[in-house]
């Protein structure tokens, strides 16, 4: 029951900051599509410690600036190369065993390395990841990685 309240309460929250409005039917269409979301999920069973994972949401908060942070620093590299004369690419594929254990994990870590510029998860399983990278250095950063790392936190003993 907590996870429904839980959800209803982040679903009302996302419906009412994109939509920007305090109109009355605006609102209370909001806390109908919400109710609805989660009557559905209840009715369905998806709301668990998986679907809902409240303990990762906790620790999520430090992990998402470091990752913007991230982006922004391989946006600049992706540019240097792109606007190098002799454009110093050299793609290259590697393999590594992610650290994360859920499946909310794996996902976060494969989807972070996706949003990485100049890095893309092509294969993601909970025994292996296949990362391409636009070098050789930024492929073979991901392997044993400071992402693996915080993600590995972010989900606990």
């Amino acid at each position: 029951m907590l996870l429904g309240v839980i959800s209803f309460c982040a679903l009302l929250a996302f419906w009412l900051i994109l939509s920007g409005q305090s109109a009355p039917f605006l609102v209370l269409a909001g806390i109908g599509s919400s109710a609805a979301v989660v009557w559905i999920a209840l009715r369905m069973e998806m709301l668990d410690r998986e679907g809902v994972p409240v303990d990762f949401w906790r620790s999520v908060f430090s992990y998402w600036p470091w990752l913007v942070w991230e982006i922004v620093k391989a946006a600049w590299d992706v540019t240097k190369i792109i606007l190098h004369p002799r454009l110093p690419i050299s793609p290259t594929l590697v393999r590594f065993r992610p650290s994360q254990r859920s499946t909310v994990g794996l996902v976060t870590h494969a989807n972070s390395i996706t949003l990485t510029p100049g890095t893309i998860t092509v294969q993601a399983s909970a025994t292996e990841f296949l990362v391409h990278g636009l070098t050789k250095a930024g492929a073979e950063a991901s392997i044993d990685s400071e992402m693996d790392r915080r993600l590995a936190r972010l989900e606990g003993p």
